[in-house]
C-alpha cells in the first residue's frame, strides 16, 4: 500500500507539473506539431504550416475567428458559462446537444489532444484549458490557436491558409477573406474558403455582421 500511495502521489505531481511545463514552454516557443497534424498526415492529408507571430496576422482574421467561434473570449476565463447554459437548455428542450467550446478550449485540444468527441478527451480539454488561461495572456492563446487550427485537409494555421486559398500572406487578408476562413472552421475537411459554397459565403457574411455588432468586445485581439 505504501508503494501504491507513493506511485499515486508521483502521478498526481506529474499531472500538475507536466501540463504547466508544456504550457509555459509554448508561451515562448512555437509548438513544433500537434496530435491532429500527425493523425491527418497518417490519413494522407499532408502537412502544410507556417508559423507567424500574431502581429503578422490581419486583425480582420482575429476578429472573424472570435465572432464565429467565441464571442466572449476577451472576458471569460476559458469557459463561456452563458453558452454552456444555453446548450444545456436546448438539449433539455429536446434539441441536439451542441458544443460550447471556447477558443481557449479548442486551443488546448489542438495542442495536446486527439480530435474524437469522447468524454475523456473533453475532461482533459477542460483541465488543460485552466492551465492556458492561468499561464498565458489572451493574445498568446489566440496566436497559438491561429497557428495550429485546421483550415483544410493538411492545412494548418493562418499563414498557410492565406497562401493556399488567396495567394497572399496572413497579414494581407481582407475582411471578406478573413470571414471566409473563419466560416470553414466548424468543418474544414468539407468546406473551402478559396472556393466557397453558397452556404460558406452566407456564413461569412453573417460573421462580418457579427463583428460589427460585437465592437469593443473584441478589443483584446485588435
Amino acid at each position: 500500500m505504501r508503494r501504491l500511495w507513493k506511485a499515486l502521489r508521483w502521478l498526481a505531481i506529474l499531472a500538475v507539473l507536466l501540463p504547466a511545463g508544456l504550457v509555459l514552454l509554448y508561451r515562448v516557443v512555437p509548438p513544433p506539431a500537434t496530435p491532429l497534424m500527425a493523425i491527418r498526415a497518417l490519413e494522407g492529408h499532408g502537412w502544410q504550416r507556417d508559423w507567424v507571430p500574431l502581429a503578422e496576422i490581419a486583425p480582420a482574421l482575429r476578429e472573424a475567428v472570435l465572432a464565429a467561434e467565441d464571442n466572449r473570449f476577451c472576458s471569460h476565463w476559458g469557459f463561456d458559462l452563458v453558452e454552456l447554459q444555453e446548450a444545456v437548455e436546448t438539449w433539455r428542450d429536446g434539441g441536439r446537444l451542441r458544443g460550447a467550446s471556447t477558443v481557449s478550449m479548442q486551443t488546448a485540444k489542438n495542442l495536446f489532444l486527439w480530435p474524437d468527441r469522447d468524454w475523456l478527451r473533453k475532461g482533459l480539454e477542460a483541465y488543460l484549458t485552466l492551465y492556458l488561461e492561468a499561464l498565458l495572456p489572451k493574445a498568446r492563446i489566440v496566436e497559438l490557436y491561429l497557428n495550429s487550427v485546421e483550415f483544410g485537409p493538411g492545412l494548418y494555421g493562418a499563414e498557410a491558409a492565406a497562401q493556399v486559398h488567396f495567394g497572399k500572406t496572413a497579414g494581407a487578408l481582407t475582411r471578406r477573406e478573413a470571414s471566409l476562413l473563419a466560416a470553414v472552421l466548424p468543418n474544414p475537411l468539407e468546406r473551402s474558403a478559396g472556393r466557397p459554397s453558397e452556404f460558406v459565403a452566407g456564413q461569412a457574411a453573417r460573421i462580418r455582421t457579427r463583428i460589427d455588432q460585437l465592437g469593443p468586445l473584441l478589443d483584446c485581439v485588435r
